[in-house]
């Protein structure tokens, strides 16, 4: 496979010179030394920034994610204000969803609202296949997008078949997951059905961000944490399989997280990750023991340290990236999405001390 300066890999599996694929983020993806330890931070383009809050004051969030000009807009204040090392497309993992024929809304306060939600497989076969045309608006984002970063990686997302199942079938967020474990139990038939669907929906719109020219991407598994490492293998490994071995031949690296997950990392990795991403609650130490030495691992600074005091935060990002050098590759993150009320400079603050002192160990040997 051969690319330019905003592709992925060279025909020798070596990334070229500048570019994107020659970034520390895509670097330490593929457990390649670089110059620092990279960082972003999920939920980085917006929830925090108060240039995020003016664009979203009037434009609903559905729409705001069919509007390129918003997501390019959106998806470049992080990079500018807090200087990190990629970026991540503005969506939401029901986009696809939507755009698939289910009615939804994201109602404020609340999160994805289906207003059908799945208990048939006449249900199932409502969803349709996606194709570009169904969402050329996330294209036009990307290439946008490219364009303005630069050198700068671009990360694609979607979110796992069972998190979009979980949201389909109890109808928007749960806290136990009781509808869902109900049908996966009682009905597994269509349950694989509803998942082996969801898979081809989130199959196809990864790829069309991959031909935009997206230099990662990320497969959210957000609710996977609700389960037994059996009944994830069971019920959804087939399915985030299907969905990230399908990329493999894409060149670029593939990304798996999900939140409360410290028994399954060793089972998420095998679904075909590159990287996999760790919560706040497991060691980067610990966890690249039960992933294995072919992947990196990304995380995992606890989103709340952010509101300590400033000594407390430094070092928590000391002790994480110490743990982290056990791994082959380290992407420095949070454990979960930044949330609200984050103090945006905090964040800058962050990114400037893994640069500082990830560089001072790389100039250390």
């Amino acid at each position: 496979m051969t690319t330019d300066t905003t592709g992925t890999v060279a025909r020798d599996g070596e990334p070229r010179p500048g570019g994107p694929a020659d970034s520390p983020f895509v670097r330490a993806c593929w457990r390649r030394p670089g110059p620092h330890t990279p960082v972003w931070f999920m939920r980085q383009a917006g929830r925090s920034l108060p240039e995020y809050r003016e664009i979203r004051a009037t434009v609903p969030m559905l729409e705001s994610c069919r509007r390129p000009e918003l997501v390019t807009e959106i998806t470049l204040q992080p990079v500018r204000r807090h200087g990190v090392d990629a970026a991540i497309l503005f969506s939401d993992i029901v986009v696809p969803v939507a755009a698939a024929g289910v009615d939804l809304d994201i109602v404020p306060g609340t999160g994805p609202v289906v207003a059908e939600p799945v208990r048939t497989l006449a249900d199932v076969e409502r969803i349709r296949p996606i194709t570009h045309d169904d969402v050329p608006y996330v294209d036009e984002a990307v290439r946008q997008l490219v364009v303005e970063l630069g050198d700068t990686p671009l990360i694609g997302f979607a979110g796992a078949p069972f998190t979009l199942a979980s949201y389909l079938v109890e109808g928007g967020p749960s806290r136990t997951h009781a509808k869902t474990k109900a049908l996966m139990y009682g009905n597994p038939e269509l349950w694989h059905a509803l998942c082996g669907r969801l898979s081809e929906v989130t199959l196809a719109f990864l790829r069309v961000q991959i031909e935009a020219g997206v230099s990662a991407v990320q497969l959210f598994d957000s609710w996977a944490g609700a389960l037994s490492e059996a009944d994830y293998r069971r019920y959804v490994l087939p399915h985030s399989t299907a969905v990230l071995s399908g990329l493999v031949d894409s060149g670029v690296p593939r990304i798996h997280f999900g939140v409360g997950t410290a028994e399954l990392l060793g089972a998420m990795g095998e679904a075909g990750a590159d990287v996999v991403g760790v919560d706040w609650r497991t060691p980067l130490d610990v966890a690249t023991q039960r992933i294995g030495p072919d992947r990196a691992v990304q995380g995992n600074l606890d989103p709340c340290v952010l509101f300590a005091p400033w000594p407390v935060v430094e070092a928590e990002v000391r002790r994480i990236l110490e743990q982290g050098r056990a791994a082959p590759g380290h992407v420095f993150n949070l454990g979960h999405g930044v949330l609200p009320e984050t103090d945006p400079e905090v964040l800058t603050r962050v990114v400037a001390l893994v640069h500082e002192l990830s560089s001072r160990r790389a100039d250390q040997g």
